[in-house]
C-alpha cells in the first residue's frame, strides 16, 4: 500500500500566508500607535522638565527667564535689541547642564562685530541637548547649531497687543509695553490658565520652499499682507486670520528654516524660540508683510502657532508647571485667553 506523507497542500499554504499577512496588517498600526504614545510621553516629560527648570529659575531670580537677552558688551548697535541669547541658556543650571552654562561667554552676542556666527561660543552653540527635542518631530536638521522643538509663549494676537505672554524680551529702552522682566506675580490670569511653553516642528536649513499641503508644509511661513501691529482692532485680527486660513494648498512657503534655528539664540520680534496665540495649534503660520516686508521670522505681529506631529494637537506646559494636551479644535476665544498673562478673560477648565 502507498504511504501518505504529512505536509501542506498549496491551498493550505496560501491560506496560512494570507492569515499571517492579515495579522501583520492588524498589528502594524498598533505598533506604530504604541511608539507614538511613547514619543508623546517623552515629549510631555521634556516639557515638564523645562517648566520645572523655569520655576527653579524663578525661585533664584524672582523673574521668569527672558525670551532673548543682550550680551554684556555689545559692539553692534542693534544687538541689544537684535540677536541675543535665547531663554534655554538661562535655565541650563536647572536642567543639570551647569558645565555647559559655565562654558558660555555671555560677553559676546550673536552676529556682533568680530563674532559672526558666534564662533567664540561654538562649543556650547553646537551642542545638542536631548531634552529640547521632541522625538515625534521625525526630522534631524543637518545644521551646525544645536536645535530645539520647544518654544515659549509670546502672547496673544500681535495686532491686539504684543508680548502679552510669559516668555517676552526685556525692554532695555522703555519703549514698549508688556515687555519684561516679569515674574509669577504678573500672571494675574492664574498660572493654571496661562501657557508657558509648547512645541514647534523644526525648520529646514537652506530655506527651501514647500507647498502648504505637503508633508513639510507646517515647517514654514506663508507671506500675506496684514494689519499693522498694535492696532487694537479685533476686526483686523480676524480678517488676517481668515486670509491666512483661506490660503490654497498649492501656496508656496516663504522662510522655512527659522523654527528651532539654534537653542542658544533669540531675537526680540522673531519666532526662533517662541510661538503666539493667534491661531490654534497646527494651523498655518503666516508672515505679516505689513509689519516687516522682508522675508524674516517675525512672530510678534504674525501668526506663529505651535505645531507637532502628534495626532490632533500639541503638548503645552502651563505656567503652574503642569503639561496638558491642547487639541487643534480648541475654541479660539479660549486659545487667546490661554496666551495672555493678565488679560482678565474668563476661561473654564473644560474649554480646552
Amino acid at each position: 500500500m502507498r504511504k501518505h506523507r504529512a505536509g501542506f497542500t498549496l491551498i493550505e499554504l496560501l491560506v496560512v500566508i494570507a492569515i499571517i499577512a492579515v495579522q501583520i496588517a492588524l498589528l502594524l498600526p498598533a505598533v506604530q500607535s504604541a511608539r507614538e504614545a511613547a514619543r508623546r510621553a517623552q515629549c510631555t516629560n521634556n516639557l515638564k522638565q523645562i517648566a520645572l527648570a523655569v520655576h527653579n529659575y524663578v525661585s533664584s531670580n524672582q523673574t521668569l527667564p527672558a525670551q532673548s537677552m543682550a550680551s554684556a558688551s555689545s559692539t553692534n548697535g542693534a544687538e541689544s535689541w537684535g540677536w541675543g541669547f535665547g531663554w534655554p541658556l538661562a535655565i541650563l543650571p536647572m536642567m543639570e547642564q551647569q558645565p555647559l552654562f559655565n562654558a558660555f561667554n555671555f560677553s559676546r552676542g550673536f552676529f556682533e562685530t568680530g563674532n559672526v556666527n558666534n564662533t567664540c561660543n561654538s562649543t556650547v552653540c553646537y551642542t545638542q541637548i536631548a531634552a529640547l527635542i521632541c522625538p515625534s518631530d521625525g526630522y534631524r536638521r543637518p545644521w551646525v547649531y544645536g536645535t530645539h522643538n520647544y518654544v515659549g509663549n509670546f502672547g496673544g494676537p500681535g495686532t491686539m497687543a504684543r508680548w502679552t505672554g510669559t516668555m517676552v524680551p526685556p525692554d532695555a529702552w522703555g519703549w514698549y509695553a508688556n515687555t519684561g522682566p516679569i515674574g509669577i506675580e504678573n500672571i494675574r490670569d492664574g498660572t493654571s490658565n496661562t501657557s508657558l511653553f509648547s512645541e514647534r516642528l523644526s525648520g529646514v536649513p537652506g530655506n527651501p520652499s514647500f507647498q502648504l499641503q505637503s508633508a513639510d508644509g507646517k515647517r514654514g511661513y506663508y507671506d500675506i499682507p496684514g494689519p499693522p501691529v498694535d492696532s487694537g482692532n479685533a476686526a483686523n485680527v480676524m480678517s488676517f486670520l481668515q486670509t491666512c486660513k483661506a490660503l490654497p494648498g498649492t501656496t508656496m512657503s516663504g522662510n522655512t528654516q527659522c523654527w528651532g534655528f539654534a537653542w542658544t539664540m533669540g531675537y526680540y520680534v522673531h519666532g526662533t524660540n517662541v510661538f503666539n496665540h493667534w491661531s490654534p495649534p497646527n494651523s498655518t503660520a503666516c508672515h505679516n508683510q505689513t509689519v516687516e516686508s522682508s522675508q524674516v521670522w517675525e512672530a510678534s505681529g504674525s501668526i506663529a502657532p505651535p505645531n507637532s506631529n502628534h495626532s490632533g494637537g500639541v503638548n503645552m506646559a502651563m505656567a503652574d508647571g503642569s503639561v496638558k494636551f491642547v487639541k487643534d479644535s480648541v475654541n479660539l476665544q479660549a486659545w487667546w485667553a490661554l496666551g495672555t498673562r493678565n488679560g482678565g478673560e474668563p476661561i473654564s477648565s473644560d474649554a480646552y
